[in-house]
């Protein structure tokens, strides 16, 4: 154990380093604060891009899905990768081109100042609690990992995440982003060669995989399950590509870097969709009673799976490892939520307040003023992870499918239809998101999946069936009610009394106008390149070291595969910084 123990260490420090490494890149101004200035290169946005749909619940509340439902849990993913896939054919460029630092003001540019607010307020409040889902998930694991107490577990990861959003803002958060990845990347590949490799290959693994590989347990109807495959793509396509989401892409340096970093998510999104969760399918064959390995979790035992593969199938170090990759992936996630809040409140609320009052601030307040809104934010967080602690009767799983298909679907319909639908009224981006909110309640609380199924003819529903058949219908009565309200908003638009269509212009035009690079640009790709190169060979170097932890040599070559690939690629990260840095002489003065 004190070897785990060794292995998290080093990765908290690594995590420190990065935020000390980016600290005064982040401290230029607000808007480098908020977005890096915009100067980002595609393959660190695309990494955050990645990260930002990939949290510890992946880890945990996903793969205890898979364990138990096999592949029907890929069907999200994959909708993310379709998603991303509209991403690079129309959204990541346009999103880049809107010329704001925050996603707010883009809603403001779009729909008014009114909009701009009640937005602000609702996204503030829904990232706060998504946050928590996210922290809360690491708890749980933690919990069952180390016998640490979640609380513990929720306040030091919480506040190890708000020392680096504080400290380096969006750069800070970027670039560990990029780092996560990697870390993410070769623990996954790592677990699924070695879950294969026990269950005997693919073709085993789909033959053995009890229940039913492609259903699973407990659906009898298999129109059900592309049934909600289907309203998911759609679901993913909003709650990814939308005005509020854009913030992914406004970091990036121009159009193309963002078209790219679009890209470059939709394929590891795509690969990741099964490699992830090899393991869980494998440890149903291998471990099937691994649920009740932690009854201390309630509910919530399915989901530290892959803690069970990890300490029966992967070498010593491995946990450590795997908690590792956990706290990256729920650290993009928060330290994301808390920059974009800061961003969100200052630019959005507290400026347009002083603005009344006919008073000004400079940038240099307004920065200090974000990293005290991050600190603020991340204990906020922390307290509502503490919360859903005492949530046991509720899966990881069915807990985020919840928040997200009946709170975040109808407040991001405006910010994605509007983008299509131009002529609407100022009161349609507000009223749509409390239809929205409306119609999830109806579809909870009245027009049921029992009440639906006895209207068609269906026999008693499994709890499975429910679950899944709630999510379809409430997915489409958003789709259809929801979104069809606003686009008939349309028809009470008046062009003749419109006040700010010179704004609404303007907004369109800059939509579809490109954004090139200046200049200026080659200093900051190759501080970039420069500053995470170093910190991808120390992470390397770190798992190299893992390679001396006394287990069989196939366990200490893993070790040695993975920080080889990660080396490899610091070192190319070093050498392209000097290879541009070559083409203009004077980066190197």
């Amino acid at each position: 154990m004190i070897y785990e123990y060794v292995v998290i260490a080093g990765y908290f420090l690594l995590v420190l380093g990065i935020g000390l490494s980016f600290r005064k890149m982040g401290k230029r101004s607000t808007s480098d604060y908020f977005r890096g200035g915009g100067r980002m290169l595609w393959w660190m946005v695309g990494s955050t891009a990645f990260m930002m749909q990939f949290s510890a619940w992946t880890f945990t509340g996903a793969a205890g899905k898979a364990f138990s439902d096999g592949f029907a849990v890929c069907l999200v993913f994959l909708a993310n990768t379709f998603s991303y896939f509209c991403g690079w054919a129309y959204f990541a460029q346009r999103f880049r081109q809107l010329r704001v630092d925050t996603p707010t003001e883009a809603i403001r540019r779009r729909f008014g100042h009114q909009n701009e607010l009640f937005f602000s307020w609702a996204l503030i409040v829904f990232s706060l609690i998504n946050a928590g889902i996210w922290l809360n998930a690491l708890g749980v694991f933690a919990s069952a990992a180390f016998g640490a107490d979640i609380s513990m577990t929720i306040l030091v990861t919480g506040l190890t995440v708000v020392f680096v959003s504080v400290l380096a803002g969006a750069w800070g958060v970027v670039a560990s982003d990029l780092v996560q990845t990697l870390v993410v990347a070769v623990l996954s590949v790592a677990c699924a060669i070695v879950a294969l490799v026990e269950v005997g290959g693919p073709v085993e693994l789909v033959a053995n995989f009890p229940s039913g590989f492609l259903m699973g347990p407990d659906m009898n109807y298999g129109l059900l399950l592309v049934g909600t495959f289907v309203f998911f793509l759609a679901k993913q396509l909003i709650t990814i590509m939308n005005l509020h989401d854009s913030f992914r892409f406004l970091t990036a340096r121009d159009s193309a870097n963002a078209r790219k970093a679009a890209l470059l998510a939709m394929c590891l999104m795509g690969v990741g969709s099964i490699i992830w969760f090899i393991p869980p399918w494998a440890s149903a064959i291998l471990y099937p009673e691994a649920a009740s390995a932690y009854p201390e979790l309630g509910n919530k035992a399915g989901d530290a799976i892959y803690l069970v593969f990890a300490r029966n199938a992967m070498p010593i170090g491995t946990v450590g490892m795997l908690f590792a990759g956990l706290f990256a992936a729920s650290m993009s996630s928060m330290d994301s939520a808390l920059n974009k809040n800061a961003g969100i409140f200052v630019r959005s609320v507290y400026q347009p307040f002083l603005a009344k009052r006919g008073k000004q601030t400079n940038d240099r307040k307004l920065l200090r003023l974000s990293m005290m809104l991050s600190l603020f934010s991340g204990v906020l967080v922390i307290f509502i992870a503490s919360f859903f602690t005492s949530l046991q009767e509720l899966s990881l799983f069915d807990l985020m499918m919840s928040v997200s298909t009946m709170i975040q679907v109808p407040i991001l319909i405006p910010l994605i239809v509007g983008l299509f639908v131009r002529k609407t009224p100022p009161w349609a981006p507000w009223t749509t998101v409390l239809l929205g909110l409306f119609v999830s309640w109806f579809m909870t609380d009245v027009l049921t999946p029992q009440v639906f199924a006895g209207w068609i003819g269906l026999p008693e529903l499994t709890s499975r069936e429910a679950v899944d058949m709630n999510l379809m219908l409430t997915l489409a009565a958003h789709i259809f009610i929801t979104a069809g309200f606003f686009c008939l908003t349309a028809y009470f638009y008046r062009e003749e009394t419109d006040s700010e269509k010179t704004r609404l212009e303007s907004f369109f035009k800059d939509l579809e106008t490109p954004v090139i690079a200046d200049d200026a640009q080659d200093e900051y790709d190759c501080r970039q390149r420069n500053k995470l190169g170093s910190m991808v060979m120390i992470m390397g170097t770190g798992i190299l070291l893992m390679a001396l932890i006394p287990n069989p040599l196939s366990g200490r070559m893993i070790f040695v595969y993975c920080a080889l690939v990660i080396l490899s690629l610091g070192y190319l990260l070093k050498g392209s910084m000097r290879l541009e840095a070559r083409g203009d002489n004077s980066l190197l003065e």
